[in-house]
């Protein structure tokens, strides 16, 4: 299984301390032929404190998604709706990521229960979603996911699994071919039996980014 993993490092600045030390037993004739040119001028050059960069996963602001019926025929039921934008973002430098890394955010579907009553239940193999890259991949290292539909075929020929474990957004073998910012989003599919027990069914669908080298 892939895991996440954030490269850091610590970059310090280090600040020279100078302590002036007061000069006493001089004659007065001595002292009146110090002239202003004979201070020291003291400078330091502090430099900014630099943050690593990360990988980050953000999903937009949402109340969660309600899918509506849409596209049913008479040997199945379906019901339609979209994910929220999803973001990634790879603040890293070149230098900070390992040669052949590659992230994915994966998406799964819990088991759908029908409110009220948990001995209905449809199981997440009857989701299905189509991935939609919204930001432009400048070398292709960047991609949407494959098309996965519910185990009953909605005739697309999109490979019949469900939402258990499927890709949204992937980068190439390696991350640092193209560092940035990338939206996803994708249309999601709920198809069932013709004979599904009526009812409100809920489900989580967890979103997760994972690297691996």
């Amino acid at each position: 299984m892939r895991t996440k993993r954030r490269t850091t490092q610590l970059l310090a600045a280090s600040v020279l301390g100078f302590t002036l030390l007061g000069l006493s037993g001089l004659s007065g004739t001595a002292a009146a032929a110090d002239g202003p040119d004979d201070g020291v001028d003291v400078s330091v050059n502090i430099a900014p404190i630099v943050q690593p960069g990360e990988l980050t996963m953000t999903v937009a602001d949402n109340t969660g998604v309600t899918l509506s019926e849409n596209g049913s025929t008479a040997t199945a039921r379906q019901f339609t709706g979209a994910l929220p934008t999803v973001t990634v973002s790879d603040t890293r430098s070149p230098d900070q990521i390992p040669a052949g890394e590659y992230w994915a955010v994966v998406g799964q579907a819990s088991q759908f229960v029908a409110t009220g009553d948990a001995s209905k239940t449809i199981g997440p193999e009857y989701l299905g979603w189509k991935p939609q890259l919204l930001t432009g991949s400048q070398t292709g290292a960047v991609a949407a996911g494959e098309p996965v539909s519910s185990v009953i075929s909605d005739g697309t020929g999109a490979p019949n699994v469900g939402l258990q474990g499927q890709e949204l957004l992937v980068s190439a073998a390696n991350s640092a071919d193209e560092i940035g910012t990338w939206q996803v989003k994708a249309d999601l599919a709920l198809r069932t039996q013709a004979d599904v027990a009526a009812g409100e069914y809920h489900s989580t669908l967890t979103l997760s980014l994972f690297n691996q080298n």
